[in-house]
């Protein structure tokens, strides 16, 4: 899979923060994961929607830009590449 040069896949798209993504640090290190934190959490289709989309499916955001846009009806969805929310 091609990375959108400038896009670090381990910071949040929304605020730069690290987005702790278990992902991506078994991608980068090789060392197998847990899983991720984002495939049990609650995150609003409005935080999803903020992703830029050049970054939709190629980096997660952090949790507390999920938690800061928590909708009452909490949404999971995978990115298409399996590679977290986002």
């Amino acid at each position: 899979m091609s990375v959108t040069p400038g896009l670090d896949a381990s910071r949040c798209p929304l605020c730069g923060e690290v987005n702790r993504c278990a992902i991506e640090l078994e991608r980068e290190t090789g060392q197998a994961q847990g899983p991720c934190w984002c495939m049990q959490a609650g995150v609003s289709r409005e935080a999803l929607a903020r992703v830029p989309a050049e970054a939709r499916g190629l980096a997660c955001i952090c949790a507390r830009c999920a938690i800061d846009a928590v909708a009452p009806e909490p949404v999971l969805t995978p990115s298409p590449s399996g590679r977290g929310l986002g």
